[in-house]
């Protein structure tokens, strides 16, 4: 019997179901082969394994022969290979357990598989978003927040902008049509910064 560890939620993504005039604009997750290749490094692990079994093969070729040298460097490509299909499992496991959404008023993001957490970023709070884009349509689109708003790069990992430990920049990681999540993206947060917003002064309130 199939079971949805995410049933509890009023609204795929989201912790509570979105107050009156809320509207959502965009779902998705990561794609998961490109958030191993380029969130868990996984070119650079194949290639790691890859330059030490040709350095073995290259240090013992002149003193056995080359079927025994074969032999002896090809565990390094078998550790190799299952190292780099456990981080693929991560990568899988990290993109099936994540929702981005982008309403007309915020970026919601439900991420972590172990330890599930969910960011609400409202368009307020968001100072630019910066879109890396890749060649086959996949890309990142970093949110640079605004004020004293602090997130835990380790937490929020693999679901921020690498390499800005100092001031963490969450990231809709690896999601493909990227540049066309990024159009949505702009095209609300405008919408929702140049709306009016009015509030009751406490006077008024207090008057009631």
């Amino acid at each position: 019997m199939s079971h949805d560890d995410f049933a509890v939620e009023p609204v795929k993504g989201l912790p509570e179901t979105p107050p009156e005039g809320e509207r959502i604009l965009w779902q998705g997750r990561p794609d998961a082969w490109a958030l191993s290749w380029q969130a868990l490094s996984l070119p650079w692990v194949a290639g790691y394994f890859a330059v030490l079994a040709a350095w073995r093969f290259g240090a013992i070729i002149d003193t056995v022969p080359s079927g025994a040298a074969v032999a002896a460097s090809s565990p390094f490509l078998i550790l190799g290979a299952v190292v780099c299909a456990l981080l693929w499992l991560v990568g899988f496991v990290q993109a099936r357990a994540t929702v981005y959404t982008i309403t007309n008023r915020r970026v919601a993001m439900r991420i972590g598989a172990a330890l599930t957490v969910t960011l609400n970023l409202p368009f307020s709070q968001l100072r630019n978003a910066e879109l890396d884009l890749r060649g086959n349509g996949t890309g990142t689109i970093a949110l640079d927040l605004m004020g004293e708003t602090r997130l835990s790069y380790l937490v929020c990992w693999p679901h921020v902008r690498p390499w800005h430990l100092r001031r963490t920049q969450p990231a809709l990681r690896c999601i493909p049509d990227a540049a066309k999540v990024a159009q949505i993206l702009s095209d609300a947060a405008e919408a929702r910064v140049s709306t009016p917003q009015v509030t009751r002064s406490a006077a008024a309130l207090a008057a009631e």
